[in-house]
């Protein structure tokens, strides 16, 4: 392969709904490219883009693929990312280094939810975007009402650059707006009979350029000075224009195609090398210090690693894109990250399993290497010149289904934890931890298709047979009133015995509120606690009842405390514990002694003191369509949702609402169910609030069954 310099690459990402045929659209490319000889597919389980074993069982894009074509003398990138909205972290990572996205739409279906997500990621990265109007071949697509819904959902900046002359079943024409052409092509797709458009459609493809040559007049003022004196624009100025508004998110041109047919994907892949920027031509990358990259070949080398993947028989393999100068094979790197030196040892243009050797990427240009030691997703690699320089890393969504995991043999509980750890470098938007507090290991994605697939890759990739439950809730205990205690902890068997006792009072924490006043504070100690509140540590000890050495003993015996809640177990938090009396013994007070007296002590003061158990919530936000507002709502109240407000996005309902972690078990699943799969949801921790005097009641039932099942 020759090596493309930085104004011969374009680089595109597809996105779209799960079924817009993104896919299909890849092949086709490809097959136009000349990088395959013949077009595969999904439902033949034989394409290029997804080849992975989990995709073939599945017939759907579970990961992003990495692919290229070369065309009229260009090297075209193109990511082909996933429709789910449980796969999203691939479409993200697959936005951050795209220089813009090919929206690929259903005919028959226009605007989906899967467009919409999509949409707002892209707006909020500010990328360039064009519109790709698939399946036209299907008996019920729809173009007219497909263009509708774009520029209702996008506005006028959603312009028709291309329309078909007879979409549904025996499409085989388009009128090229920007041409002036009408294209007709053969049943099976190849080259098209290229002829002027007929006259009873030139005056709607008039129409369409007259609106096209204006849009791209705006999008510079040299171009509107010469379309106000001539009345148009040269073909020359024409194109510059719709770069340029491409570029500048100023127009987002409507082209159409039949990826199954291959019919119009060859003069996309042509609007590709045209009309779409490179990667000079838009905003620029910037550095976590604001630095802009200017994608200049002679400078020092810098690339950053979008995407890391594992291969039968070949290892990890690296994705990234070169932002500065130039990298060729052998080339020693310095891992921003982690200060590792790297070799890039071999290079390769990738299109999805097959692999074709590089010599040299120039700056603009993605590949990927293989066997890196310690560099994954999200890490920057530059020459000595660049040391230290870190592109912004991809900003990854919150995880918003989580269960407990466990290995069905005990002897793999070790390998599952390495496992998961090496899936996480590969997708890290499925999060795992080994809860200390839950006694459970937790796994966290965007769905439960996110980590049935995470599932399906340990059993059938890794051979670890596992099981998933119910993940237990991290809830909190604390008091509401203050309370007394005191406690004596005496022991004699001979020798040297045991005394220490210790006089408690405790009482709720919330900043800002002053201490007490019965007890004078000698010394106080403010611990902020890992889990979340705080534990204010007073020592009220006047006359010398107990030493000032003990003192560190009685507060490790109420932590130990605090961190076995006396209620059910889980974390205390927010509590002021003053230590105001007690008694020792010169020969048997140790420190033992002293911390199982202020363990005591604490526990029966606890529950003297008004407890409450606290629950964390989560502050959801479901994008809903119109119609499924009723039942959305309904389901939410019955999880104990505070409806927080309501806002129309398009031709979705946003419903904002504060929801406790207890009742979103499967919620994704539901939220599918009653929308037939339109509705998605998005889920952030906000705080701990009391739970409700029922549920208290049935957690400590709970609890103390629990207890009599161990003793």
């Amino acid at each position: 392969m020759k090596v493309y310099q930085t104004k011969e690459l374009k680089n595109i990402v597809l996105v779209g709904g799960a079924k817009a045929g993104k896919t299909t659209v890849a092949e086709a490319m490809l097959f136009e490219g000349g990088v395959i000889k013949r077009r595969g597919s999904v439902d033949d389980k034989n394409s290029v883009s997804d080849y992975r074993e989990i995709e073939l069982d599945r017939q759907a894009s579970v990961s992003s693929t990495v692919l290229y074509a070369e065309y009229a003398g260009h090297k075209i990138n193109i990511i082909d990312a996933p429709g789910f909205d449980d796969f999203i972290g691939e479409v993200i990572a697959g936005l951050q280094v795209a220089d813009t996205a090919v929206m690929v739409v259903n005919a028959q279906n226009g605007v989906e939810v899967g467009t919409e997500i999509t949409w707002r990621h892209i707006s909020r990265m500010e990328k360039p975007v064009v519109f790709l109007v698939n399946q036209l071949e299907h008996e019920k697509a729809n173009f007219e009402e497909s263009v509708r819904q774009l520029k209702a959902q996008f506005g006028e900046k959603a312009i028709v650059a291309q329309y078909p002359v007879n979409a549904g079943q025996g499409f085989d024409s388009i009128v090229d707006v920007l041409k002036m052409k009408l294209y007709k092509f053969p049943k099976d797709g190849g080259k098209p009979e290229i002829t002027d458009v007929p006259a009873d459609q030139k005056d709607q493809a008039e129409g369409l350029r007259e609106a096209i040559i204006e849009s791209a007049a705006e999008s510079e003022e040299a171009l509107m000075e010469a379309f106000f004196e001539n009345g148009t624009l040269s073909e020359e100025e024409l194109s510059r224009g719709i770069k340029q508004g491409i570029a500048t998110r100023t127009m987002f041109p409507i082209f159409c195609i039949s990826a199954k047919h291959n019919q119009g994907v060859g003069r996309f892949m042509e609007c590709i090398t045209e009309n779409l920027p490179d990667p000079t031509e838009v905003p620029p990358v910037k550095t976590v210090d604001g630095k802009e990259l200017t994608f200049g070949e002679g400078n020092d080398p810098l690339l950053f690693v979008f995407k890391t993947a594992v291969e039968p028989h070949l290892g990890e393999l690296s994705f990234f894109r070169v932002y500065e100068g130039s990298i060729s094979e052998s080339a020693d790197l310095i891992n921003t990250d982690t200060g590792a030196k790297e070799r890039l040892s071999q290079l390769f243009a990738v299109a999805g399993k097959n692999r074709q050797k590089v010599e040299k990427v120039v700056a603009g240009d993605m590949a990927a290497t293989i066997k890196l030691k310690d560099t994954h997703t999200n890490n920057t690699l530059t020459g000595p010149k660049n040391q230290g320089v870190k592109v912004s890393p991809i900003v990854f969504p919150e995880p918003k289904h989580r269960t407990a995991i466990k290995a069905k043999n005990t002897g793999d509980e070790e390998k599952l934890g390495t496992v998961l750890r090496e899936m996480n470098n590969i997708d890290p938007t499925l999060l795992y931890e080994q809860s200390k507090e839950l006694k459970q290991m937790i796994v966290s994605g965007q769905g439960e298709m996110h980590l049935n697939v995470a599932r399906w890759t340990l059993e059938h990739i890794h051979k670890v047979e596992i099981e998933f439950i119910t993940p237990k809730i991290p809830y909190r205990e604390t008091i509401t009133k203050p309370a007394k205690a005191d406690y004596r902890h005496k022991k004699q068997s001979g020798g040297a015995g045991q005394f220490g006792e210790v006089f408690m009072m405790i009482e709720p924490y919330s900043e800002g509120k002053p201490n007490q006043t019965e007890f004078p504070v000698r010394k106080q100690e403010e611990h902020k606690l890992s889990w979340g509140g705080m534990l204010v540590f007073n020592n009220c000890i006047v006359g010398g009842s107990i030493d000032a050495r003990f003192m560190p003993a009685i507060l490790k015996g109420v932590m130990e405390k605090m961190e076995d809640g006396p209620l059910t177990g889980s974390y205390a938090r927010d509590i002021v514990v003053n230590i105001y009396d007690g008694k020792m013994h010169p020969v048997d007070s140790n420190e033992i002694s002293f911390k199982l007296a202020g363990r005591n002590a604490f526990r029966e003061a606890f529950r003297n003191a008004g407890p409450k158990i606290m629950e964390p919530i989560y502050d959801v936000e479901v994008m809903v369509p119109e119609e499924k507002m009723g039942d959305v709502m309904t389901d939410l109240q019955g999880r104990r949702a505070l409806i927080m407000g309501m806002e129309s996005e398009g031709n979705y309902q946003k419903i904002r609402a504060k929801v406790p972690l207890a009742e979103m078990n499967r919620y994704s699943t539901t939220l599918s169910s009653l929308t037939s799969g339109r509705a998605t949801y998005g889920m952030k921790y906000a705080e701990y609030q009391q739970v409700p005097g029922d549920i208290q009641e049935q957690l400590l039932k709970a609890y103390e069954e629990e207890q009599k099942e161990e003793d």
